[in-house]
């Protein structure tokens, strides 16, 4: 096994190495990350979360989620699709949170741009699973998993394109994994049988 290839948790089973870390690491690993999201909060959620994650540690985020839940409305983008100046005060003042005020500012933003693609009758869920890529051989290491594909720089671009920000060729495919439009989890990864089985 190379150093990016898959490793033996405390369980004796084979986990992606980046799932290894932390307590955090582990149940986002085993329980969340690929496995397919629809939802209008689940998918605002984790797009979210994506943009705030640029240039942090994800482990930051995940520890940080509850507070991120409780700043922003259990990301209910018609909820934050309200929200104004004194909003981006209160969360400049929430040390919960990343204060970054760009960031911050973005996720308003997106949540209107989703609110506005609601009230068309689209969802963000559809815009994004129309961009999921032909299945392409299970990775034997994180050296075989891109960092952008042709598929997330085209959903970048029509996600900025309908208003949306922080929303980069590198944070979509993030979200792309994250929501299961794409299986990342490395072929001996234990994780990766199940979540191929969700995704059918």
């Amino acid at each position: 096994m190379s150093e990016n290839g898959p490793v033996a948790g405390p369980d004796g089973k084979l986990r992606c190495p980046w799932g290894l870390s932390a307590p955090e690491y582990i149940a986002y690993h085993d329980d969340e990350w690929g496995r397919p999201l629809h939802g209008v909060t689940a998918m605002f959620e984790r797009l979210s979360l994506e943009g705030f994650q640029s240039g942090l540690s994800w482990l930051v985020i995940l520890r940080k989620r509850p507070a991120f839940r409780a700043a922003f409305a259990a990301f209910d983008p018609e909820a934050l699709a309200r929200y104004g100046d004194e909003d981006v005060e209160r969360l400049m003042a929430d040390a919960g949170i990343v204060r970054n005020r760009r960031k911050i500012e973005a996720a308003i933003a997106n949540g209107r741009a989703t609110a506005a693609m609601h009230a068309a009758g689209e969802t963000l869920a559809e815009v994004v699973w129309a961009h999921r890529p032909p299945d392409r051989p299970a990775p034997r290491s994180f050296a075989d998993v891109p960092p952008t594909t042709p598929e997330s720089t085209a959903l970048a671009r029509e996600l900025k394109r309908r208003g949306f920000r922080f929303v980069g060729p590198t944070t979509v495919y993030a979200m792309m994994q994250a929501v299961g439009v794409v299986n990342d989890h490395l072929a001996a990864c234990w994780v990766r049988d199940e979540v191929e089985a969700l995704r059918q």
